[in-house]
């Protein structure tokens, strides 16, 4: 019996730290403005895959949307160079480029930056 117990902890645990991290998925239209209409912090995160400031800033992104202080927040990912109409909906000219929004309101942009502590200030407007 005591082998059971172990599994079931394991998967007790994984699908806590599951419940305590931000959503990352596509940017759609739809979502960002299902998300905003609710009052749902977003992060709208332009990258593209050959741009080493934004294969830089991956990891870190990834890191902050696993803690838990930041589980409400959803990051729309956006290809800077697959999808002009969110480049134009938002007024980004770059990748790595950054767009926080509490709600429907922008709080806060970013543009090339690679700190954590900076990268963490963006996120953390959108849920103070």
């Amino acid at each position: 019996m005591k082998i059971l117990y172990v599994p079931v902890a394991i998967a007790l645990a994984t699908l806590t730290s599951l419940a305590a991290a931000g959503e990352i998925k596509p940017y759609t239209a739809q979502a960002f403005d299902q998300l905003t209409g609710a009052g749902k912090p977003v992060v709208v995160d332009v990258s593209a895959t050959w741009c080493p400031t934004c294969k830089a800033q991956k990891p870190i992104l990834d890191g902050l949307m696993k803690q838990p202080a930041y589980r409400d927040v959803t990051l729309l990912t956006v290809d800077f160079d697959a999808n002009q109409a969110a480049l134009k909906r938002f007024k980004v000219r770059m990748q790595s480029t950054l767009v926080a929004f509490k709600g429907a309101t922008e709080v806060a942009r970013s543009v090339g930056d690679t700190t954590p502590e900076g990268l963490e200030r963006l996120i953390r407007k959108t849920v103070d």
